[in-house]
């Protein structure tokens, strides 16, 4: 057996109530001025975050926006810098700490340390990916500067996530974990974050959206997105978050709608080409096929299953499957314009994935 492994350095403190513990974790990092990112929507708990930090709060920034627009992050960067924050706590899901991310690449000597505090499941506090969207274009890269040097999963924080954001937020953490099992550096320990990631939030979810007040569901979702999000950073992205990528920054769709969308089609467009990995999605789901499983769990779930749900435009299809096959990212079988127009097309209209052809 022979295989790479990247083992980033973070600190992870997981449990209800570990919110509380915030201002030591500043304290770790030798940080006096921490200034608070969050979401309009996560205001309440940016302030109680600011409480809990006392006289080492800076100030709470509420400004985040979808896809981390470029004006955004530079007026997140200066307000970082006429503060002299020497620490950012972002709150929020995957664009809060995105915007964190940001900060940290920007910084001009030496990053600013970010602490996050996910109250969704996108997994972008486990992974140095970061991205933002600017001239319409969403552009991503990797850098173990962003990489949050704490990471405080308190799943009580995830309680008040409404059903039809809880759901796609799941099926984003999901497909971190197909990506991870047939990346091309993908290696027995990614995989086995990978494999149990999916297993449970396939358990986890369906309880989180009919029982939303479940905080026993809610603990193992968001230990499956903690593990979704382990498995991505430590591999590389394939065309299904290429797609996303391209669908948010580019017609601007919601990320995680985005995702709970595209991934059965992006599976079924990969099926023969990443075999082993299939077997073992399908085995975590609980299901005969991984394409055909990932669409019924939306289903059930109440996430969407087609892009003209979601605001994706007829005459854009064609545009995305450019945009998407220009500069592709490493995936297990060839990404051509055809195959990718087609993919696009049936997740435009929703279609349920057609069953393998020896099915």
């Amino acid at each position: 057996m022979r295989f790479s492994y990247n083992q980033p350095s973070m600190r992870v403190l997981f449990g209800v109530g570990v919110l509380d513990r915030l201002a030591g974790e500043v304290e770790r990092l030798s940080a006096r001025r921490a200034l608070v990112l969050a979401s309009p929507g996560q205001r309440p708990v940016a302030e109680r975050a600011a409480r809990i930090l006392g006289a080492v709060a800076a100030g709470v920034f509420s400004e985040p926006s979808l896809h981390v627009p470029i004006e955004v992050a530079r007026a997140a960067y200066e307000t970082a810098k006429r503060l002299e924050a020497d620490c950012c706590v972002a709150i929020g899901g995957g664009s809060t700490i995105g915007l964190g991310k940001a900060i940290a690449l920007n910084s001009e000597a030496s990053a600013l340390p970010l602490i996050a505090v996910p109250t969704t499941y996108s997994g972008s506090e486990m992974t140095p990916i970061h991205g933002v969207k600017e001239g319409g274009v969403k552009k991503t890269g990797r850098d173990p500067k962003v990489l949050p040097k704490t990471v405080l999963y308190d799943p009580a924080l995830t309680v008040s996530l409404p059903r039809q954001i809880s759901g796609p937020s799941g099926m984003n953490a999901i497909a971190h974990c197909v990506e991870a099992l047939y990346a091309p550096d993908a290696n027995p320990m990614s995989s086995l974050f990978a494999a149990e990631g999916i297993r449970v939030l396939a358990r986890s979810l369906p309880v989180v959206v009919q029982e939303p007040a479940d905080l026993d569901a809610r603990t193992e979702a968001l230990y499956g997105a903690c593990l979704a999000g382990a498995a991505l950073g430590a591999t590389s992205m394939g065309l299904h978050h290429k797609l996303c990528h391209t669908l948010g920054g580019s017609f601007n769709l919601p990320h995680a709608d985005a995702h709970a969308v595209v991934l059965p089609h992006a599976a079924a467009f990969n099926r023969t080409a990443a075999a082993d990995a299939m077997r073992m999605i399908a085995g975590a789901l609980g299901a005969a096929d991984a394409a055909q499983g990932l669409y019924d769990l939306a289903l059930r779930i109440g996430a969407p299953v087609a892009l003209k749900e979601i605001g994706m435009p007829a005459d854009g299809l064609d545009r995305a499957a450019r945009l998407a096959t220009e500069h592709p990212y490493a995936n297990p079988r060839t990404v051509d314009y055809a195959g990718v127009r087609q993919l696009l097309e049936d997740a435009y209209r929703g279609t349920h994935p057609a069953p393998p052809a020896s099915a």
